[in-house]
């Protein structure tokens, strides 16, 4: 497993994007713009970064790991 973490935010509407951007959209779990999460840098992740990087932010996530992220 990697502990490597990205912090991605949406910076734009998924409102008019094709089903499989809001797809990776919602699998990265941002729902709102503005939202961040911190997520792990996997290639799957990476995939869905890269199909919807004309909306997102992303940036190295600073001292947070995603264990400490997940609600309980």
């Amino acid at each position: 497993m990697t502990d490597k973490t990205v912090k991605v935010t949406l910076i734009k509407s998924v409102y008019g994007q094709l089903a499989s951007i809001r797809g990776s959209v919602r699998g990265l779990g941002l729902r709102r713009i503005g939202h961040s999460v911190v997520v792990a840098d996997t290639p799957s992740n990476r995939g869905m970064m890269n199909a919807a990087s004309h909306m997102l932010k992303v940036e190295p996530a600073l001292g947070s790991s995603v264990a400490s992220q997940k609600r309980v």
